[in-house]
């Protein structure tokens, strides 16, 4: 049984180093992702009054096209799509696999993030416990210098730890906001054009 004990010990003390990397390699991820979020939100601030535009334009008349081209060449994923939609005429099928495909490219750019949110206060726990081992084991022995640079570490890691899960559900939260409002817009001029079209038939 004592044999065992010590494995376990081993083994969960040699993940301390690798617990650290991975922590420091996704505090670097999260910084980047803030970054991001940054250049992201400025793009859409940038970009912001041509959408109300050409949301206002086709509210109080029907599509205007004028308009939509100028909100395309600003190269957005929106105006992408809406490209896309336009391209094939606005076709039902293709319109809706084009939907599709922005909803599916949406749960890809907040996976980072969500990836963070979890993954951050997961190795932030895995480094506070494995350094209490060997603090504990100091303190037996009176070795109160080891005892306390355990415990740096492991409040350390929690820190780190929670900064990255924070950071991680920030950019998921903002992101997702931006995105279901994008899709709103995007299924909004889809079904206006939809019906214009069928308006056209029927007259």
């Amino acid at each position: 049984m004592g044999v065992l004990i010590q494995i376990l010990f081993w083994i969960s003390t040699g993940m301390l180093i690798p617990v650290i990397i991975l922590l420091l390699a996704a505090f670097m991820w999260a910084l980047l992702l803030l970054g991001d979020l940054y250049g992201v939100y400025a793009a859409r601030l940038k970009r912001s009054q041509d959408l109300e535009r050409l949301i206002r334009d086709v509210t109080t008349t029907r599509i205007n096209y004028i308009t939509l081209e100028e909100y395309i060449k600003n190269s957005s994923k929106l105006g992408k799509h809406i490209y896309q939609l336009r391209d094939c005429n606005w076709h039902p099928v293709h319109g809706e696999k084009i939907l599709a495909d922005f909803d599916l490219l949406s749960l890809k750019e907040v996976e980072g993030a969500t990836s963070l949110m979890r993954l951050g206060p997961m190795l932030g726990l895995m480094g506070t416990l494995i350094p209490m081992g060997p603090a504990l084991v100091g303190l037996a022995a009176g070795d109160i210098a080891s005892m306390a640079l355990n415990m740096q570490v492991a409040f350390s890691t929690t820190v780190i730890g929670i900064f990255i899960g924070a950071v991680g559900f920030l950019v998921q939260l903002v992101k997702r906001r931006w995105l279901n409002s994008d899709h709103a817009n995007l299924r909004y001029l889809y079904d206006l054009s939809q019906e214009e079209m069928t308006h056209e038939k029927n007259s």
